[in-house]
């Protein structure tokens, strides 16, 4: 059965893919949590999501942390 609804079936995607993600990291799924800011549940879903989109907008390659550059320069050698 098709849903044709675009919202509808966004709902349902969502809610499948928050449940796989569940089951997957051994969280407690429960549908309440979906789009529930204040539920932990969904701000762990969240944050992996954004993980996955900044994994795939870096191509695959492992995250390189940078070079911490100093705030200032804290020598004092002015000669």
């Amino acid at each position: 059965m098709t849903i044709s609804n675009p919202q509808v079936n966004k709902v349902f995607n969502d809610l499948d893919t928050f449940r796989d993600y569940c089951r997957f990291e051994g969280k407690v799924f429960d549908e309440r949590a979906l789009y529930n800011k204040e539920d932990p549940n969904w701000i762990a879903f969240q944050k992996y999501q954004g993980w996955l989109r900044a994994k795939a907008r870096n191509g695959g390659k492992d995250f390189v942390p940078r070079d911490r550059k100093p705030r200032f320069n804290n020598n004092n050698n002015r000669g």
